[in-house]
């Protein structure tokens, strides 16, 4: 079996039998063709079927000068994957990453915003800003709003649809990991920041394939997510925010706040599409005397 047939077997498995998104493929594929580029630089002939456990570990060393522990062990479980795809498909009797051991990461935590930094970082956005007349603030505003009131992902919010706004119920349909939906509550501002750019965006000549897209750049195509991570950098800069931030900051605040003001952690990993609640408990950075004060106010034998 070459290695470009194996991978691209391996590509409809992970679309049809797994139903992950474009992104998640496309991430577990590139960590199979760091493996194939090796062998093609270093002139092994193997085939995937028949490589074994020590060119792989040969592989990762080599690999782990230019990458961190965390890169390492997420490379390891992307070929772990893979092997284990072949093993399924009767490819393999054996899996060549089984006995190999990732490293020990420890638990990063993103940063934070404070509610403050949140109202600074809107607050910067210039409203008078424009393209063909469009105002761009307006839209801009309308991004950073329903990033953070919404706990949305950079690629939720570029593939949001204006079909997808249940204002009248409250609500937003997101479309998340593995094309899986969920409805998220959206809050009233949010709304109306939204409305206020819809009327911006009837002056935009929009493309056909974008018709139903809600956010736009001037020119009517679908925003990039670098577009995004540029906008709020931007932002980030004209208050000299002294963060590394992105759009993952703020839904990773939008968590924080609920969390700290009391919410449920069921209701927020449902509104942040997590399948797993221990997901949503790694994922957050809690203050631990909120969780202290939560004790000694709730529990029968504080």
């Amino acid at each position: 079996m070459k290695w470009e047939n194996a991978i691209k077997d391996y590509q409809h498995y992970l679309k049809i039998e797994r139903g992950l998104s474009h992104n998640s493929i496309e991430s577990y594929v590139r960590d199979v063709q760091k493996l194939m580029l090796y062998l093609e630089q270093h002139k092994h002939t193997v085939s995937p079927t028949k490589i074994g456990k020590d060119t792989i570990q040969d592989f990762i060393y080599d690999a782990s000068k230019h990458i961190n522990a965390r890169s390492q062990s997420r490379l390891i479980s992307g070929l772990r994957s893979f092997f284990s795809y072949l093993v399924f498909e009767d490819y393999r009797q054996t899996n060549p990453l089984d006995h190999i051991e990732s490293p020990k990461t420890g638990r990063k935590l993103p940063d934070t915003l404070s509610i403050e930094e949140i109202d600074a970082l809107i607050g910067a956005i210039d409203l008078s800003k424009s393209y063909n007349h469009i105002y761009i603030g307006e839209r801009n505003r309308a991004i950073m709003e329903t990033l953070y009131s919404c706990g949305l992902r950079v690629s939720e919010l570029v593939n949001l649809k204006l079909s997808d706004l249940f204002f009248e119920e409250g609500f937003i349909k997101v479309t998340g990991k593995g094309d899986k939906q969920r409805f998220v509550p959206i809050g009233l501002n949010t709304q109306n920041y939204i409305n206020i750019w819809k009327q911006e965006r009837t002056k935009i000549s929009v493309k056909q394939e974008d018709k139903d897209t809600l956010f736009l750049n001037h020119r009517g195509a679908k925003l990039t997510r670098a577009m995004i991570f540029t906008i709020i950098k931007d932002l980030a800069k004209a208050i000299n925010l002294n963060k590394i931030i992105s759009p993952h900051t703020l839904r990773h605040s939008f968590a924080t706040h609920l969390l700290e003001n009391g919410a449920d952690l069921r209701a927020i990993q449902l509104m942040l599409g997590h399948e797993s609640i221990t997901t949503t408990e790694i994922y957050m950075h809690v203050d631990r005397s909120h969780l202290k004060d939560i004790l000694l106010q709730h529990h029968p034998r504080k």
